[in-house]
């Protein structure tokens, strides 16, 4: 006969429990690392509990509503932030341009907007060009916020997403090595996101970028606070960027958050990043080395200068991935943040 010794918590999974454990009810989302690793581990496993139901349709916000309010402007990140709350079964009252076409448009104030929209949403996701004028407004909402990237410093339903896609994509986090690369880290929101989640999770980081435009001392400072294991390498040759990468067990890369209406400011872009290029062929060099396929992450949207277009279709492809991941582990952020 054989005795099992089961634990007391020993029961089907319940999505109610799981959310709870994440402790994010009632909350702002602002940084990954103000969550402790227990947290996001359970915020993962509700993720993975409601991707069956990313194309169809539940019924836990039934009744409850989300506001978007981008001041910038998104595709990815507005569309399935919005598709979340209406796979949950709730409703979503949308602004993607509120200088012109809300009260701010008027003089009325952030916290002063934040106030107002409380009245009508169960949860608010904000994009914003200004972080410091988030900050100072946050206390104005009574009702949660998410945000959807504020200034150049934090985009944490991005990060989430991309270390979501880490977790399903390769199932651990203690041995992995990520390396963030960009000419310009100082911009980098996406990636220092990324970077903060993975270290809350204990994986390793290699930042590859450029010491003119370096990353944010209020990045540097939470890296350190979280104990994360960083190395990082500045102005790289393109070969020394190669021998990077061969290190790596994925590579993200930020893009490029330089309007199209700056050329100066893009050119220069343009012209830094040159070193930063992957191609597949290198992808293939690396793989035939070390014998990893080094997955290529990005925020998107891309540009051509930035890696290949032939990784597309090829085994190393991941920003893919991430915008049909994005889904589900959203539906889990806001159905955690309001609650069930």
């Amino acid at each position: 006969m054989v005795c099992m010794s089961l634990p007391k918590s020993f029961s089907p999974f319940a999505i109610k429990e799981k959310l709870e454990e994440t402790g994010l009810k009632g909350k702002n989302f602002k940084f990954l690392t103000d969550y402790s690793r227990r947290q996001l581990q359970s915020l993962f496993e509700a993720g993975e509990m409601l991707e069956p139901f990313w194309r169809s349709k539940l019924e836990l916000m039934n009744g409850k509503v989300l506001a978007t309010l981008f001041f910038q402007p998104s595709t990815r990140t507005r569309f399935s932030t919005e598709v979340a709350m209406i796979r949950l079964g709730g409703s979503v009252l949308s602004e993607s341009n509120p200088t012109t076409s809300s009260s701010t448009a008027k003089g009325e104030s952030l916290s002063d907007y934040l106030r107002t929209v409380s009245n009508y949403a169960d949860v608010i996701a904000l994009r914003h060009p200004n972080d410091e004028e988030v900050f100072a407004s946050l206390a104005g909402a009574r009702v949660p916020v998410i945000s959807g990237g504020w200034g150049n410093v934090t985009h944490p339903t991005q990060g989430l997403l991309d270390v979501y896609t880490i977790y399903r994509a390769l199932g651990r986090f203690e041995g992995i090595k990520v390396m963030i690369a960009s000419s310009d880290l100082s911009r980098a929101r996406s990636g220092h996101s990324f970077a903060l989640g993975l270290a809350a999770m204990g994986a390793e980081l290699l930042y590859v970028g450029t010491s003119e435009n370096a990353i944010p001392q209020t990045i540097l400072d939470k890296l350190k606070a979280a104990d994360a294991k960083v190395t990082v390498r500045n102005d790289p040759t393109h070969e020394e960027f190669l021998d990077s990468l061969a290190e790596a067990d994925a590579c993200y890369l930020p893009g490029c958050s330089v309007p199209k209406d700056d050329p100066a400011a893009r050119a220069a872009f343009l012209d830094k990043i040159k070193p930063f290029y992957i191609t597949l062929e290198a992808l293939e060099k690396v793989k035939k080395k070390t014998g990893k396929v080094v997955g290529v992450m990005h925020s998107l949207p891309r540009n051509d200068v930035e890696f290949d277009y032939a990784i597309d279709d090829s085994e190393f492809q991941l920003y893919f991935q991430q915008m049909a991941f994005s889904v589900p582990i959203r539906m889990a952020l806001i159905a955690g943040m309001v609650g069930i």
